[in-house]
């Protein structure tokens, strides 16, 4: 069955999961201004995390959410319009390294047990991190399917709590933060093309 030259490309209308870079100046108040861009869409975001970068005085927004290219590709325009905003990416999980940290808190009578927990927590790649007279933490870095396997397997010696971090992501390009914003500065105009990088 042949393929008809008029079909239409729809993968930028399939949805899936996309990490967005954002590269902005250190100032309050910035992150209601971008977040109220997914708002105002209906864009449920699922990981933010906000940190510095290499660059003194340049912030770097890492956000993960779920939505087709091309309603991620008008946000991203107009997160770039904002005026502390230098820069903004979109990445398939396939362009970036990213990890996520989790937590949970166990009784330490689990561990007065017998071998087996510490034995599942050596074989899960996670540590323990405190012990405590009551509890115990452990910590686990990884995808979060790696880290929510761990909870699923925690759950029934008696977890008390659990929690994820969002996603801290690094692309895989050769792009140096510090060269992009350097060329900023230069451009002409705030215009430079992001395709470059």
């Amino acid at each position: 069955m042949t393929k008809s030259l008029y079909s239409e490309d729809t993968s930028d209308q399939v949805e899936k999961e996309f990490t967005l870079s954002v590269l902005t100046e250190d100032k309050a108040g910035l992150l209601n201004h971008i977040t109220i861009i997914f708002t105002r869409r209906k864009i449920n975001i699922t990981s933010l995390n906000v940190s510095t970068t290499e660059v003194a005085g340049v912030s770097r927004f890492t956000i993960v959410l779920t939505s087709t290219r091309e309603r991620i590709e008008k946000v991203v325009k107009q997160i770039r319009k904002l005026i502390d905003v230098l820069g903004a990416f979109v990445y398939d999980e396939t362009d970036i390294y990213y990890q996520e940290i989790a937590l949970y808190k166990v009784p330490t009578q689990v561990f007065l047990n017998g071998s087996k927990i510490e034995d599942l927590v050596r074989n899960n790649g996670a540590r323990i991190l405190v012990i405590e007279k009551d509890h115990i933490i452990i910590e686990k870095t990884g995808h979060k399917e790696e880290t929510h396997d761990l909870y699923k397997k925690l759950e029934p010696h008696g977890l008390l709590e659990f929690v994820r971090s969002g996603r801290v992501a690094i692309s895989k390009s050769k792009r140096k933060t510090e060269a992009f914003i350097k060329q900023l500065e230069d451009a002409e105009s705030n215009l430079l093309s992001i395709k470059e990088f």
